[in-house]
């Protein structure tokens, strides 16, 4: 018999909930500092800076941490972090979540460590089962962190818009790591219940192929910057490649499935997002459309459809989205059309496009917080331990 409050015995429970609060809350926040209603109260005086950082190393790193210590304890068969260990780990994130919102109140060192504390931490929690286990396969997540860990340490020093872009293609790069491995498979699974006789395709050439056009773009990120051409064209080849591991996944299938073709669509905005990174480096479109696509398209249906899939199948419930979740997933691509091409086609109003977008998405994460709320908090309906 588990001991403990239900809340506190794994992963994602209370770290799918704060994020999806600050998700909602720190794009509120960010609208009304655009719209100069609210004076800012942030560290730097370069509010896209912040705005950027704090999605990343608020609102995703919540999610990602959530996911990883659920799905780590699940891939080397050991005790979840639970209790009073996951409860310090939160406690980081919202310490850092504090300390990026208090302008002046506190000194610049202590925002540092506050802000830097938690992806160490996680990273030394995640490492004991992994190593244990010898799960060499997962030791990639190990590096991935540390580099989250050393680019927000030059966002902080240097206040480098470089950093930051870097940090968003590692964050990418664990969206076509991890897409790459339960996309196909949960695809495959829920057709096959369906009676279609389907199977998974390994294509391992194309996926190490698919991570590594990732590395090359942040290479040529630190050495040309993102608006480059040698960007664009390591971009283009990026997405060629992504779009290609595609063609096995079974995508016209899923139509009927919103908690699986809310995954592909999240994929396919990262494809999306490649191309305008590529036309961006080209000349031919701003960069924030490209900036978008891969954050509100791809980042923004990948983490919300995960966050139900996930809090769903691991506390006992039915694979089944219900209205709400499907309708959340429908306004997120509203959300990304419009933040993607308002600005570009009707720039005259995209102070209206940005206010727009961002209602959507604080609606959407604040919509999922109130309707899981009672699944990410209460007990397994059937019994078992939390």
């Amino acid at each position: 018999m588990q001991s403990g409050h239900p809340f506190l015995a794994r992963g994602f429970r209370p770290f799918f909930l704060c994020g999806a609060l600050y998700a909602a809350v720190g794009i509120i926040l960010w609208v009304l500092h655009q719209q100069n209603i609210l004076a800012p109260t942030v560290p730097w005086d370069d509010l896209m800076l912040w705005h950027g950082h704090e999605m990343i190393y608020g609102f995703v790193m919540a999610i990602v941490s959530g996911f990883l210590l659920t799905a780590v304890a699940n891939w080397t068969s050991s005790v979840p972090v639970r209790r009073f260990h996951l409860a310090s780990l939160c406690f980081l994130w919202l310490a850092g979540r504090i300390a990026m919102n208090t302008q002046g109140l506190i000194p610049s060192w202590l925002i540092i460590t506050l802000d830097t504390a938690l992806i160490p931490a996680l990273a030394i929690s995640l490492s004991f089962p992994l190593l244990r286990s010898r799960n060499k396969r997962n030791f990639i997540f190990l590096g991935m962190l540390m580099a989250l860990f050393v680019c927000n340490l030059f966002i902080h020093f240097g206040e480098s818009l470089n950093a930051l872009y870097i940090a968003l293609f590692l964050i990418l790069m664990m969206i076509s790591l991890i897409g790459g491995r339960i996309i196909p498979s949960f695809t495959v699974a829920a057709l096959r219940q369906r009676g279609m006789n389907l199977f998974q395709t390994d294509q391992i050439p194309a996926d190490l192929l698919a991570l590594l056009s990732l590395i090359l773009i942040m290479v040529s990120i630190l050495s040309e910057g993102l608006s480059s051409w040698p960007t664009g064209v390591l971009s283009l080849f990026s997405a060629g490649i992504h779009v290609w591991r595609m063609r096995v996944w079974h995508t016209k299938h899923t139509l009927n499935d919103p908690l699986l073709w809310i995954l592909h669509v999240g994929y396919g905005w990262l494809v999306a997002g490649l191309v305008l990174t590529a036309l961006a480096g080209f000349g031919f479109l701003p960069v924030f459309s490209a900036l978008h696509a891969l954050t509100v398209g791809a980042i923004g249906s990948m983490t919300i459809g995960m966050m139900c899939r996930v809090a769903q199948g691991h506390t006992g419930r039915l694979l089944v989205a219900g209205k709400i979740a499907t309708a959340c997933f429908i306004l997120m691509q509203m959300a990304a059309v419009i933040r993607v091409l308002g600005p570009v086609l009707f720039p005259a109003f995209s102070s209206l496009w940005i206010s727009l977008s961002g209602l959507l998405w604080s609606g959407i994460f604040l919509t999922y917080a109130v309707v899981y709320f009672p699944i990410l908090w209460g007990p397994r309906p059937d019994g078992r331990p939390a």
